[in-house]
């Protein structure tokens, strides 16, 4: 009996999916357990491996194709088998069990109250929509009855009330069919320019940066810290390093999340959500590291942060930057809204002063530039050149005012100064 290659569902707030490259084809034999294709969401990537054994009776999405999760992407079966009703663009595949369906206005054909006790639902007017969507489009405004969805079996998914406006809804073909996902970018170019598409990743990441910027209201407080202590501490770990004394290298970023941590223990209202009506303080520390990679930006939250010494501290760090570079960092990681505070960490490129961007609904994040050697009074009027690390709070000054962030800012520059192991 032929089988179904679905396209899983990574994450609850994933609902599409590109596939990026197939290792079988058309017609080929496969084993259980087999790889068939490579496919990634907006910020990881994965295998699938063939739930059966046979042969690879049709593909309904070619390379590059963004497909809805749960969709049925590939069949297999034994040769002759028919697959044409596993097409996710046939129209009498029934809704999968997973389908929240909601019903339009109105809800009923032909619906009074006079027959309201013998009216049935007539399923022609039955709107299929995900739970997040249907949320999304409450908070527009939106009038779902005129959305079509671009999921499985014209399901309305995230992306579908994103499209949207109240003045002028997406509109998309009922059912989704293999043709349109197929459809190669297209890139225009002049004698002096040249259009390329976004990516899907840019595409989100523009997004979060510009909603950012437009629904808050963010402030940045530039101050300096000697970073000697850190520096010293530095070359300590690395000579144990060298000699085997030691096994954990441990980076000054690690130090500089260490402090920051122990600063936000000192000032919990920096490690906040800020929704709307509310402030959501939270006991445990989750913290952000911003990862520049490859594929874009990602910032993966160190869930109980607050909880790890030093050493373990910096081998979590170092695990999720690494799975961020290899494409298999967990997607629930990667949510804005899994960390209560992040650090972005541009010294290593010699910026000397930055605004970081609040990865909402944070309520700040911690930029850290490039160490300059500035004039100091080293005592008993003994002048020299002392290095000094930059530090950037962007802060939400609707969850914070200027002194309580300022005074934040100087207890991660005094925990920097007295660093200890």
């Amino acid at each position: 009996m032929a089988t179904a290659v679905i396209m899983p569902k990574q994450g609850q707030s994933v609902e599409t999916c590109i596939i990026t490259k197939w290792f079988k084809q058309k017609g080929e034999s496969v084993s259980a357990g087999e790889l068939l294709f490579s496919y990634e969401t907006d910020k990881a990537a994965f295998d699938l491996e063939s739930p059966e054994g046979g042969i690879l009776l049709d593909i309904f999405f070619p390379e590059g194709s963004e497909v809805p999760v749960l969709a049925n992407v590939a069949v297999v079966g034994r040769q002759g088998e028919h697959v044409s009703s596993f097409n996710p663009g046939n129209s009498s595949i029934s809704p999968p069990e997973q389908v929240n369906q909601i019903p339009a206005a109105p809800a009923y054909s032909g619906f009074t109250e006079s027959d309201s006790s013998s009216a049935k639902p007539d399923h022609s007017t039955i709107i299929r929509i995900s739970p997040r969507a249907r949320l999304m489009a409450r908070e527009k405004g939106l009038d779902i009855s005129s959305i079509k969805g671009s999921g499985p079996n014209g399901r309305i998914i995230a992306s579908d009330i994103t499209s949207a406006t109240p003045a002028k809804p997406y509109i998309q073909q009922a059912a989704p069919s293999s043709e349109a996902f197929s459809k190669p970018s297209v890139v225009s170019s002049g004698s002096d320019y040249s259009d390329t598409p976004l990516s899907n990743v840019r595409k989100i990441i523009s997004k979060a940066m510009h909603a950012s910027l437009q629904n808050s209201a963010q402030l940045t407080h530039h101050m300096s810290a000697d970073v000697r202590k850190l520096l010293e501490t530095r070359e300590k770990i690395k000579k144990a390093v060298s000699e085997k004394k030691e096994q954990q290298d441990i980076t000054l970023n690690d130090m500089i999340c260490w402090c920051v941590i122990r600063a936000l223990e000192k000032f919990p209202e920096a490690n906040s959500h800020f929704l709307g009506e509310q402030i959501r303080t939270f006991g445990k520390i989750h913290l952000g590291l911003a990862v520049d990679t490859p594929r874009g930006l990602m910032v993966p939250a160190i869930k109980n942060a607050g909880d790890f010494h030093l050493a373990a501290l910096s081998k979590a760090l170092k695990s999720a930057a690494d799975s961020c570079k290899k494409g298999n960092i967990s997607p629930e990681l990667l949510q804005s809204d899994a960390a209560t505070f992040t650090v972005s960490n541009l010294g290593a490129y010699g910026v000397e002063m930055f605004t970081p961007v609040i990865n909402l609904p944070q309520v700040g994040i911690l930029g850290v530039c490039t160490i300059i050697h500035r004039p100091a009074n080293l005592g008993n009027n003994f002048f020299g050149f002392v290095p000094y690390i930059g530090l950037s709070l962007t802060y939400d000054h609707r969850a914070i005012d200027g002194g309580p962030a300022t005074l934040f800012l100087k207890e991660i520059k005094n925990q920097i100064e007295n660093f200890s192991l």
